[in-house]
């Protein structure tokens, strides 16, 4: 069984199954350069060990607000382990069953004692047989849905039920419904978008069971911080180098790299997984396809791809940083569409509707939610994708997309 799609809070493509349903479809072309912004590498840097990354509580020591606020984010609950509050699931008898439509099969979802489990029932009372696995990791903050990975040994699978919001438990997306599948493992492509760093021992679901980091943290984005707190916490003077990355000082090209990291597409990895250093040319990493400009791309997963696209990015020097503060949680469209009038300014050439109100929700309109089609799953004989807000900003029809 081919490496399936989990979901989550920031709905980034994981495994083989994403791969396959992307077979055939093309990205947009490479993302246009500034002028006079160089692209140089930084590979001259030694490559850091593991020893070098000291994990958000060191952060905290000095940026307790910043980490304590990026912490409520989509990125930093994007990957748990299981508890009350991170699996958001009701655990309570009889809503803690899901039926599926093989009147022979249904999913029992427990809590005993410290852990949490998900068993299948299979056959009529009282000829039933029941598998049972244990959670063993929480996949997305929720804000969409969850879905959980259970240990074989030193493997990892997806557990066949997830949680939708807005449907409770649910079959994983592209799981057959009425079909108690347990074996589809875990790619470490997957979780180089969901946590900062496991050990994968071998190909394709083998990981070490000590020393990984769930959730998206501090030093995913700004490299390890052990130079840098060795140099803060020093009592000779310190230099003018930190010793830490800070990403919005990157070139537009290393900045729209950091992000596409997982921001667009599954990718080829060319590397070792989780061995990319921001800062570094993401395509020395990762093999990213570009083909027809004018192929299709699904809002899932492919942000930076139809970001690429937009007149917009085009036209000026923005990045997703220009928009995006990652180290809060951001849902409000309006408070986004300031971001639009600090360009596109009432009474001048690019605010051309003259009858527009200004003050109003551009997102809803120029970057509306569409249906994807690389995250499906049946519920109750339907099909149902979620819909996630497009990055191609432009002007839409009513139809393009509903809000």
């Amino acid at each position: 069984m081919k490496a399936g799609h989990i979901f989550g809070g920031v709905l980034i493509p994981l495994a083989a199954w994403v791969a396959s349903a992307q077979v055939g479809t093309p990205k947009p072309p490479p993302l246009p350069p500034l002028p006079n912004v160089t692209t140089q590498s930084n590979s001259k840097r030694p490559a850091p060990t593991r020893d070098d990354y000291l994990g958000d509580a060191a952060c905290a020591k000095c940026h307790e607000e910043k980490v304590d606020s990026f912490h409520q984010t989509a990125h930093a609950l994007t990957s748990r382990l299981p508890d009350k509050q991170s699996i958001l699931g009701n655990f309570t008898p009889g809503d803690n069953i899901f039926a599926t439509s093989n009147p022979e099969l249904s999913f029992r979802m427990e809590k005993k004692g410290n852990g949490f489990y998900q068993t299948a029932v299979q056959g009529m009372s009282p000829y039933t047989t029941e598998r049972t696995e244990q959670f063993g990791l929480v996949i997305g903050s929720g804000g969409k849905g969850q879905t959980y990975l259970f240990w074989k040994g030193d493997e990892l699978f997806q557990l066949p039920v997830s949680y939708w919001t807005q449907l409770g438990w649910v079959n994983s997306p592209g799981y057959r419904d009425g079909i108690a599948n347990f074996d589809r493992p875990i790619i470490p492509r997957c979780l180089e978008c969901h946590a900062t760093y496991f050990d994968s021992t071998a190909p394709p679901n083998r990981y070490r069971k000590a020393g990984f980091v769930v959730g998206i943290t501090c030093e995913k984005c700004h490299g390890p911080g052990g130079n840098h707190v060795e140099r803060e916490t020093s009592k000779t003077p310190v230099t003018s180098d930190s010793g830490i990355l800070n990403p919005a000082k990157f070139p537009r090209e290393r900045q729209m790299d950091l992000c596409a990291w997982c921001h667009a597409g599954h990718g080829t990895p060319l590397l070792a997984t989780f061995s990319y250093l921001p800062g570094e040319p993401l395509d020395h990493y990762l093999e990213l396809p570009k083909p027809d400009a004018n192929a299709e791309v699904d809002v899932h997963g492919s942000q930076v791809e139809l970001l690429a696209r937009s007149r917009c990015f085009q036209s000026s020097s923005m990045t997703c940083l220009t928009c995006h503060d990652v180290h809060v949680a951001q849902h409000d469209p309006v408070s986004f569409s300031r971001q639009c009038l600090a360009c596109h300014k009432p009474d001048t050439a690019m605010f051309p509707k003259h009858d527009h109100d200004a003050a109003s929700n551009c997102i809803d309109c120029h970057m509306p939610r569409q249906d994807t089609n690389l995250i499906v799953f049946d519920w109750k004989g339907k099909k149902v994708r979620p819909q996630v807000r497009t990055h191609w900003i432009k002007v839409y029809s009513t139809a393009a997309g509903s809000n």
